[in-house]
């Protein structure tokens, strides 16, 4: 086995994953699988991380599936690879206890740049893309790309980048609402930084219930919406958190948030 292709740092409460294969601009492999899922269900499991940071080590963040990977053949079954490598990465990623932020360093292409969308806030460096590249070897967007990017930009940009296949600037990402923001290169790694600081600070159960409830919301009617927003309220009202931010409020100082 070749050198690691996940590279895990911790700073204070957030912890960074790289996907670290830059010469293929960090393009998925079996390996890369084997290592990336570990590792957020090891960041979901230690207490002391309050925030997940996934990039890309050089010019990329991840170009998507690597065709040249012998071990995702999957036997000519594609459908394979998807529900082995793909579905349990995208489901880890929306279930995470914690936000996740995409810091997307470089071009996001196929499943790696629906892979960023699947985290909770998509930061992307100026020169940076998304390229819904599946059209261009005759298969359909994946990692979930069927399901984010209609929710994201609606029917009729998700048909138009999923069967163009075109690179989609960052700046026009957002400018669609497809990620939460662009920002210069020189400011990305301080912007990225900050934002992960700032989250890994906040109620973290509070920010996965959010993630959990606006996710089901979107099959819901107004009504049934109305009743899940309750159920979670008595939930996190029960918490320490809740408790916490209250009583930081109305003393005027900085609350110290625990729950997870």
């Amino acid at each position: 086995m070749s050198e690691t292709t996940i590279l895990v740092a911790t700073e204070g409460a957030v912890r960074t994953l790289t996907l670290n294969r830059p010469a293929a601009l960090n393009s998925f492999t079996a390996q890369m699988h084997g290592e990336l899922l570990p590792a957020l269900d090891a960041a979901a499991a230690d207490p002391a991380v309050r925030a997940v940071v996934v990039t890309g080590a050089g010019r990329g963040f991840c170009a998507g599936q690597d065709l040249a990977d012998p071990a995702m053949a999957g036997n000519g079954d594609v459908g394979a690879v998807i529900e082995r490598w793909y579905r349990p990465l995208a489901m880890r990623v929306r279930t995470m206890p914690v936000p996740v932020i995409a810091a997307v360093n470089g071009v996001a292409a196929g499943a790696g740049a629906n892979f960023a969308l699947c985290c909770d806030v998509v930061v992307a460096a100026k020169s940076a893309s998304f390229i819904q590249a599946f059209s261009k070897i005759g298969l359909v967007p994946d990692c979930g790309g069927t399901w984010l990017l209609p929710r994201l930009v609606g029917r009729a940009r998700a048909l138009g980048l999923a069967m163009s296949g075109d690179k989609l600037p960052a700046e026009e990402a957002e400018r669609i609402g497809l990620i939460w923001q662009c920002v210069p290169d020189d400011r990305f790694a301080a912007e990225v930084s900050a934002l992960a600081t700032k989250l890994s600070q906040m109620p973290s159960r509070a920010l996965a219930e959010t993630r959990r409830a606006l996710d089901a919301a979107m099959a819901m009617d107004f009504a049934d919406a109305l009743t899940l927003e309750a159920d979670t309220q008595r939930e996190l009202g029960r918490g320490a958190d809740f408790a916490e931010g209250v009583a930081a409020f109305l003393a005027k100082r900085p609350p110290v948030f625990r729950d997870r």
